[in-house]
């Protein structure tokens, strides 16, 4: 640079030392933005790392399955407790089956049986285990699962003694009709041999009187329909010959069928004295578990009943004579009285044998419940195995 440069830019010593302090503040302020940049930076970063690990701790949390209520009601041979307070049964082996292959982990809570569906239907617990029967008044409120035991109603009678059953049997109405439909039928048999042979065959009508003759004739009918069809060639004219063939289809029939029905009427005889089918409850004092299907079953048909708490207590008010009849759930009274009677009770008492109002037994589950699929599909795969027959075998010798 030439000397007149220098001299239109005269610099003192101390306008150097001013430039020199003003060029390394710039120098620290330019460093100090940098490094304020870089860290936003890698805040900016962080954050947005940081997502995975908040997914990654909702799939953990998710991962640890909430402990189920299993609100039960004791329900022998389907939800029972032994002197430990484990529980056992058939739902319950169905539920431990269900739980076990689903991992889900529960505890059992027992109810009284209203008490259970109601704290079902308002979310109390998670599922309802007994024995449950699916009805349309209780899926208002809860949900069911698939059925996984079919069974009906049943009325249970003590028997009757010998002179009750005696009486029972000369007074019955089917019995007496049956018998007046047998003597109709042998007076008509034998009162059409007696206008066909009796003025020709000497050897079925031996007597001389007209009475006698008609006498014979129905003796004739009696023992045609008694023991039925006599040879043909024992009558003398053509017609009774073939009517005597007619005759021999109807009565071998007719003969089967009256057995048939005496039999019944003589079996259901020694059972009770005038209880042979729902219709025969509006006339008897009957007894029923509280909150019930077969409760519910008499009250629609106008049937008065006594309800009581348990089913030991209305087949003990059987068994003493107090009602003359319960109904219940086939499955659950034939297990109560096949247990008393292998330790000396209910020695009297009998299931008759009708079958009524079918229904079937499910897993109680809350509306919407998100475990219904899931526990259906294993319900339904539990039932086709040889460790549910076998259950089934256990409890009720049935397959």
């Amino acid at each position: 640079m030439s000397n007149k440069t220098l001299m239109l830019f005269p610099l003192s010593t101390h306008s150097i030392s001013r430039l020199l302090k003003l060029f390394l503040a710039l120098t620290c302020l330019c460093y100090g933005i940098s490094s304020s940049l870089a860290a936003q930076q890698e805040i900016t970063e962080q954050t947005t790392a940081s997502p995975p690990q908040t997914m990654q701790s909702t799939v953990t949390n998710e991962g640890n399955k909430k402990e189920l209520i299993i609100g039960t009601y004791l329900c022998p041979p389907f939800v029972m407790q032994d002197q430990f307070g484990e529980y056992t049964g058939l739902s319950v082996l169905l539920w431990q089956q269900i739980a076990e292959k689903l991992q889900l982990p529960y505890r059992f809570q027992n109810y009284p049986l209203k008490e259970l569906l109601q704290a079902v239907a308002n979310k109390e617990v998670d599922i309802g285990l007994s024995c449950l029967s699916i009805t349309p008044e209780r899926e208002e409120i809860i949900d069911f699962s698939h059925s996984f035991y079919e069974t009906h109603l049943a009325i249970v009678v003590k028997s009757a003694g010998y002179f009750d059953t005696f009486k029972s049997i000369i007074t019955n109405r089917h019995l007496l009709t049956i018998i007046g439909i047998f003597f109709t039928a042998a007076a008509l048999v034998g009162g059409l041999y007696y206008l066909l042979e009796h003025r020709v065959n000497d050897k079925l009508y031996s007597m001389r009187s007209r009475p006698a003759q008609l006498i014979e004739g129905f003796i004739l009918g009696l023992l045609f329909i008694t023991k039925g069809p006599f040879n043909y060639y024992e009558f003398k004219t053509l017609t009774g010959r073939v009517l005597t063939v007619c005759l021999a289809v109807f009565t071998t029939l007719f003969i089967a069928s009256i057995t048939a029905v005496l039999a019944s009427t003589f079996t259901v005889g020694l059972i009770s004295n005038d209880i042979k089918s729902p219709h025969d409850l509006v006339n008897v004092s009957t007894g029923a578990k509280t909150a019930s299907t077969s409760s519910q079953f008499l009250t629609r048909h106008s049937i008065v009943h006594r309800q009581y708490d348990t089913v030991p207590d209305m087949l003990d008010a059987l068994d003493r004579g107090e009602i003359d009849a319960v109904v219940g759930d086939d499955a659950i009274v034939k297990y109560r009285i096949k247990m008393a009677k292998e330790k000396g009770k209910y020695e009297k008492l009998n299931v008759l044998p009708y079958q009524f109002e079918k229904q079937n037994y499910g897993i109680a589950l809350t509306e919407k419940s998100p475990y219904e699929e899931s526990i259906n599909r294993e319900l339904l795969q539990f039932r086709q195995s040889n460790e549910w027959r076998n259950s089934l075998l256990e409890y009720f010798k049935i397959k």
